[in-house]
């Protein structure tokens, strides 16, 4: 199939998937489903969108399947997580803030935002097929890279989701500054941009045969500036501060923001 009704069949997909994920929370009244529905969308879609073949091919060649297989596993494991604990913790913090401030517009000012993120997921999709169908002979050393990082992105965001989750359970309450939350304040977040920088790794093995894989850039570019200033970091830590306070401040003082660094004295 070619790219461009690929794509567009791509795009009614995850907006089908968020508008599910808006009515969903409005039932549960629970916007936490809405990231685990995003996830698991994305990881689906494109992974079966990364299988289609090239006009012309008898069937995917075996960089699609391993294009298929790096984002199946991150969406899976991703949704599985947030599944499991959005029925057992209150709404997160940050749609909890924008259920607060937006009152009686809530709704409708949601639902516009899912379909900015289904939009974003969008450009993520993109990427991995782009990584796909990338021409160059397989496998590469770069494809080795990309399977490399995905899944120490994986593996890195799943210990920092456990970390933190053994931190909650003993509820003491404070910030924590254990593990991983001791080198980065939002480990999650970088694994998570992490996991984004795989794809271009694929879809550059071949630049000069396949100019079009540099698009693939967007999807890390993309997930740094969301995560990093937008949805991500800066509401979480506004909630952070309106809840820890001077525990959260001093925790700011020693901890970088994302890339993970060595803690400083302070």
């Amino acid at each position: 199939m070619p790219l461009t009704p690929l794509f567009a069949f791509a795009a009614l997909w995850l907006a089908a998937a968020m508008s599910g994920a808006w009515a969903l929370q409005r039932a549960t009244h629970n916007c936490g489903w809405v990231d685990a529905v995003w996830s698991g969308a994305l990881g689906i879609g494109a992974a079966v969108a990364a299988l289609v073949p090239p006009p012309g091919a008898a069937g995917p060649y075996t960089r699609q399947y391993l294009a298929a297989a790096m984002v199946l596993v991150w969406g899976a494991r991703l949704a599985a997580h947030i599944a499991r604990r959005t029925p057992a913790t209150p709404e997160d913090p940050r749609y909890a803030e924008f259920r607060r401030n937006w009152g009686a517009s809530f709704e409708m000012r949601l639902f516009g935002l899912l379909m900015t993120q289904a939009a974003a997921a969008w450009v993520l999709l993109a990427a991995v097929v782009l990584a796909a169908r990338d021409p160059a002979r397989f496998p590469g050393w770069l494809d080795l890279a990309g399977a490399l990082v995905l899944a120490g992105a994986v593996a890195g965001e799943s210990v920092a989701d456990a970390q933190m989750q053994r931190f909650r359970a003993r509820r003491l309450g404070g910030v924590c500054d254990e593990g991983l939350w001791s080198w980065s304040r939002h480990p999650n977040y970088f694994f998570e941009f992490l996991a984004w920088c795989a794809y271009p790794l694929l879809a550059l093995d071949a630049v000069a045969a396949y100019p079009q894989g540099l698009l693939a850039l967007a999807a890390p570019a993309l997930m740094f500036f969301l995560l990093r200033y937008v949805s991500g970091v800066p509401p979480l830590e506004q909630s952070m501060l309106a809840r820890r306070g001077d525990a959260f401040r001093s925790y700011q003082a020693r901890v970088n923001v994302f890339f993970p660094m060595p803690p400083r004295n302070r």
